[in-house]
């Protein structure tokens, strides 16, 4: 019995974490919630907001993707997926990993609510991203011409932005600029990427032999 535990669904953001528990290689648990579940008394002790992911490591319950992510790159260091304490590019990890949470999560997700920030730039300003196209050429800016957005190596930051990227260029929240494709392609190719896909598009084909595959 392990003591990592993922609550999820596989048509949900929890496949990012099982993508980052994939990286991590720790053995893991998986419980998979229908929908309407997550409203059930016993999964609101574990995440009072009724949704998923939500990981529990031990007694620790740890909810939102981008804490997530972050709790298991410190949580398992030998992983290599978070720049050590210490270490200058612990900055822009944490810039990246939150600007992917903040601004490209609020945007993107404005965008397919038909939601767009008024011309005002007062309003503009109280959005906190400002507009969807700032937030593009911000990341269009840091992922050109390099592999990855820390150093030279895959970090968490990586694995959350890139899932983000993958999702919203599907799904049509995102644009499909080459800067992003370049990006994201090694990524999804990497094979932790691959197996937590092969996992969930096998739960979301079993529970709906009709249905189509995710992110």
């Amino acid at each position: 019995m392990t003591d990592l535990v993922l609550y999820t669904h596989p048509m949900s953001r929890g496949r990012i974490v099982r993508w980052m528990l994939e990286e991590v290689g720790q053995p893991y648990r998986t419980e998979i919630l229908e929908f309407g579940a997550t409203r059930s008394p016993a999964y609101l002790a574990v995440n009072p907001m009724g949704k998923v992911p939500a990981l529990t490591h031990g007694e620790t319950v740890v909810t939102e993707c981008a804490a997530i992510c972050a709790y298991l790159a410190d949580a398992f260091p030998e992983t290599g997926l978070a720049p050590p304490v210490g270490d200058p590019a612990r900055g822009s990890y944490y810039r990246w990993l939150f600007f992917a949470a903040g601004p490209v999560e609020a945007a993107a997700t404005n965008k397919a609510l038909g939601f767009e920030v008024p011309d005002d730039p007062r309003k503009r300003g109280m959005a906190g991203y400002g507009s969807l196209a700032a937030v593009l050429d911000t990341l269009e800016g840091a992922v050109s011409d390099r592999p990855y957005l820390v150093g030279d190596r895959f970090t968490a930051a990586d694995l959350y932005l890139g899932s983000h990227l993958m999702w919203g260029m599907q799904f049509g929240t995102i644009e499909k600029r080459a800067a992003f494709q370049q990006y994201v392609e090694p990524l999804a190719a990497r094979p932790a990427a691959v197996k937590a896909r092969e996992i969930d598009d096998g739960l979301l084909a079993a529970a709906n032999p009709a249905g189509g595959a995710g992110m």
